[in-house]
């Protein structure tokens, strides 16, 4: 049986990014999870325990989790829970691990920016369109209808073709 859990938390470690030899990405990163109440009569929050989580990402959430995710950012993570007893010759524990199904950053804390991730088939599929005589005139710019002459207007689309070199640095990847 599996248990799924939502935590919340903060990113104790820079996540580690590797990629196995047979093309599978992994990334994981310790979590910090500390539960609070509020004390009506000292009016102030007190800090409870602690728990301390290994959060692991496989295939385009590694990825995506080795580019987006850093240590001191509260994040929300939905997985398996996994707990298991380990020992070695002088001590014992306890390890609670959480196989992620989604990672995101907790907006209760600050703010984040969102940018879809283009796979590879899709990169390739564009490539190949924008190949065609038919958008050669929207890949300079040139909009039929419409003005496209301003300063605005031509930063824009600089900013859009940056963004999707940086989205296709991870379709790059081997998964």
């Amino acid at each position: 049986m599996s248990d799924n859990i939502t935590i919340t938390g903060l990113v104790v470690t820079e996540p580690r990014h590797i990629v196995t030899s047979e093309s599978l990405a992994i990334s994981s990163f310790r979590l910090a999870s500390t539960q609070r109440r509020f004390d009506r009569s000292t009016q102030k929050w007190i800090d409870g325990d602690t728990n301390w989580y290994t959060i692991t990402a496989f295939r385009n959430l590694a990825a995506h989790v080795s580019a987006s995710v850093h240590k001191g950012e509260r994040v929300l993570v939905t997985g398996r829970l996994r707990i298991r007893e380990w020992q070695t010759d002088e001590r014992a524990g306890t390890t609670v691990d959480i196989e992620a199904d989604a990672i995101g950053h907790d907006l209760a804390w600050g703010t984040s920016s969102y940018s879809r991730a283009v796979s590879a088939l899709a990169a390739s599929g564009a490539e190949s369109e924008a190949s065609s005589p038919a958008n050669e005139s929207t890949e300079a710019g040139i909009d039929e209808g419409t003005d496209r002459g301003s300063a605005d207007e031509a930063a824009e689309d600089a900013e859009s073709i940056d963004s999707a070199g940086k989205k296709n640095e991870l379709a790059g990847l081997p998964f």
